[in-house]
């Protein structure tokens, strides 16, 4: 029996207790779910703090105030693009960790932006009211109408705001939330790689762990560290098996109130292709990094990332074609459509999305390859074709192009990325000081333009277009050899000139979307007005049904904004074995075999030897909270709003919480409360950070 088929047993059990489900909103928080089982009930006072204590890395991770100085605690592995791009061939801060040891030290990420939700309103009579009576291209279009016209009029023109319209059960509700934008992010601390992903790709998504996966990152503005009165606190003793934890993160995106018919496409189309193609991605940059030092620093993260995309999409798909489990999403639907049967207001809304997602199928090929996957938020990410990881001239490139053609439109008319609210968050990509390393970016555009060929066919005219009589090896080399767009302030010209500017520019990255942009946007077009406005108008419907019949009282889908869960210090059951919840430092030295993934760095070594480790204390914690992808990085507290851990990774079992949760085996993964200040005080000795965690403030000091 596999891990699905036993979590499948008693299914129907578990997801009637609902014990220690869901990542709720703040503002619909199950406050006498909480009271009933572990005996305190969070009040409107302890849910503001807990939430301005919060914050989002808007790259998809989670983070949290520490101290009174803006000082923020996130993961190693949300803040290694910043600390790669901080890195040189001569100092390597990822192998060799960074520490500030003054807050003059502290230095500027390029490409970070933090988010602090400041303000939650419901303006689903606002979007719902601009959409009545629409469908198709007409209700896309004036929803995205609205949704622009409601974040524009909230940021005021402020980009210190940011304000973002949330979809909340799939249409059923939409929410505005209002952020405080910080783009001035600065390094305080990180460790070594190795110990911070210490285990590597053998170890992920598994427990027993022995991780630091932590990094301390400073908010500034206005050159100065930002002051805030909402911070989490630091717990002395840390957690024990049992004690309840909170964990308030932005889970990046869950597929649980899906149809069954997007279930299957889900599985038979999105996720095998995703597979497929990321183990040929996780190929090409094996070999790249095998190559010698340079290649493996400049594409080591690029790789963490793939290998751990891999690793999830492949749970996810093990879940959903597990028969036991898919059978509970079969009977829950069938059960639904059974209550809502002479329900006008449910009338065809499955046979309509049934439909949507046959559309889905015959484009999806094409818009992977030229757009990129469709997100929650209206806008696409990884363009398969052209970019992954650090391949950022075509990125600049089509950003650049399409700005000189969207900014020219009124505010409501444009697409997603380049609304008004959006432009800070463009721009700080655009405009970002990071390196861009030549023989990885042609190697990358490569590898890109061959699958481009390989999945739209030699002869379709678009590739032939694009190719001409070259290769794609000699095609990426010209490009990247030709092309201005590495240069900022070609960047800043083309930007500011606008259309006239663009218009005149022979770079050939600029020619090259020009090629493809008018295909690109072509399927953009066909998926947003034939599938995902379809989708959505009628998961609204259902959605609406399902609140006359039990109200809010469930959950939204994640979708990468703000929410809570809450659960305790867990074991739990696995081939029939007891996982003990809490493993030790010591442990770490055990597993360790001199040899990558398992090579402890010399600091630790030293620092052992010395006799300055407890290695007693408690390292990683597996609790029962729910949580998924986005919540990398989310604090782990208790009751008293103090910090008891950090989290980083879930459990095996986890992985199909993509579409439903076990709370008996589903496990959050997180760095203890007290390792972290045995290792930053006496393996690293990090004396000033420990002192503003610990006291809440002054980062001014030195070590």
């Amino acid at each position: 029996m596999n891990r699905f088929a036993a979590l499948a047993f008693g299914l129907a059990v578990a997801f009637a207790t609902r014990a220690d489900e869901g990542m709720w909103t703040y503002d619909n928080f199950p406050k006498e779910k909480v009271s009933k089982k572990y005996g305190f009930k969070p009040d409107d006072r302890w849910l503001e703090e807990a939430r301005l204590s919060s914050v989002r890395l808007a790259g998809g991770c989670s983070g949290s105030f520490v101290s009174a100085d803006g000082l923020v605690m996130t993961n190693h592995h949300c803040a290694h693009s910043c600390i790669e791009q901080l890195s040189t061939k001569d100092k390597d801060f990822v192998k060799e960790g960074f520490y500030a040891k003054a807050q003059s030290e502290e230095v500027k990420c390029p490409e970070i932006e933090l988010n602090q939700l400041v303000q939650i309103s419901d303006v689903t009579s606002r979007v719902s009211s601009a959409t009545e009576g629409l469908s198709g291209e007409k209700f896309a279009r004036a929803q995205k109408g609205a949704l622009a016209k409601i974040e524009k009029e909230c940021a005021g023109g402020d980009a210190k705001v940011r304000c973002d319209v949330v979809t909340l059960y799939h249409g059923g509700r939409y929410d505005l939330y209002k952020y405080r934008r910080f783009q001035d992010v600065r390094l305080a601390f990180a460790p070594e790689f190795a110990i911070a992903f210490f285990g590597g790709d053998p170890d992920n998504f598994n427990f027993p762990r022995y991780d630091l996966d932590v990094s301390f990152l400073r908010a500034y503005e206005d050159g100065k560290p930002v002051h805030t009165d909402h911070y989490f606190r630091w717990s002395p003793a840390g957690a024990k098996e049992g004690d309840l934890t909170f964990v308030s993160g932005h889970p990046g995106g869950t597929d649980r109130e899906l149809t069954v018919a997007q279930l299957r496409y889900e599985r038979d189309v999105a996720l095998p292709d995703s597979l497929a193609y990321l183990a040929q991605v996780r190929g090409f940059l094996t070999e790249y990094t095998r190559r010698g030092p340079e290649q493996y620093r400049t594409a080591e993260a690029d790789l963490f990332t793939v290998e751990n995309s891999y690793k999830a999409i492949k749970g996810r798909r093990e879940a959903l074609i597990d028969p036991a489990l898919f059978n509970q999403k079969e009977k829950g639907e069938q059960a639904l459509q059974q209550k809502t049967r002479n329900n006008k207001a449910v009338a065809g809304t499955w046979d309509e999305i049934a439909r949507s997602v046959e559309k889905a199928k015959q484009i999806h090929d094409r818009l992977y390859v030229l757009e990129g996957a469709p997100t929650n938020a209206g806008t696409f990410v990884r363009p398969r074709g052209f970019s992954i990881g650090n391949a950022s001239y075509f990125r600049n490139a089509r950003y650049l192009v399409r700005a000189a053609e969207e900014l020219q439109k009124p505010n409501e008319e444009r697409l997603r990325e380049f609304v008004d609210s959006g432009l800070p968050a463009l721009k700080q990509k655009l405009f970002s000081t990071a390196p861009v390393h030549d023989d990885y970016e042609t190697e990358v555009l490569r590898f890109s333009l061959t699958k481009l060929r390989e999945v739209l066919g030699p002869d379709d005219p678009l590739v032939r277009k694009v190719f001409g009589k070259k290769s794609p090896d000699d095609l990426a080399r010209e490009l990247v050899t030709g092309s201005k767009i590495k240069d900022l302030a070609v960047r800043k010209q083309l930007f500011e000139g606008g259309k006239a500017a663009l218009d005149a520019s022979n770079d050939p990255m600029i020619e090259l979307v020009r090629l493809v942009d008018p295909a690109s946007r072509e399927l953009r077009d066909a998926y947003e007005h034939g599938v995902d406005s379809v989708e959505k108008r009628n998961q609204a419907r259902i959605a609406k049904v399902r609140f006359q019949l039990g109200g809010t009282s469930n959950y939204p889908d994640a979708t990468f904004t703000l929410r809570l869960s809450y659960g305790s210090v867990e074991g739990y059951a696995e081939n029939g074995k007891r996982v003990n919840p809490i493993t030790a430092m010591g442990g770490a030295f055990e597993r360790a075999t001199g040899r990558e993934p398992f090579a402890l760095p010399k600091s630790w070594t030293v620092a052992k030897d010395d006799g300055r480790l407890n290695l007693g204390t408690p390292f990683d914690l597996a609790t029962s909270n729910d949580i998924i992808g986005g919540n990398s990085g989310s604090p782990l507290f208790n009751a008293k709003l103090e910090i008891v851990g950090l989290i980083f990774d879930g459990n095996s079992e986890a992985v199909g919480g993509e579409y439903w949760c076990d709370p008996r085996v589903n496990r959050a993964i997180s760095v203890s409360g007290p390792a972290l200040i045995e290792a930053l005080d006496h393996i690293y000795g990090a004396s000033r950070i420990v002192g503003e965690i610990r006291g809440g403030g002054s980062s001014s000091g030195s070590n």
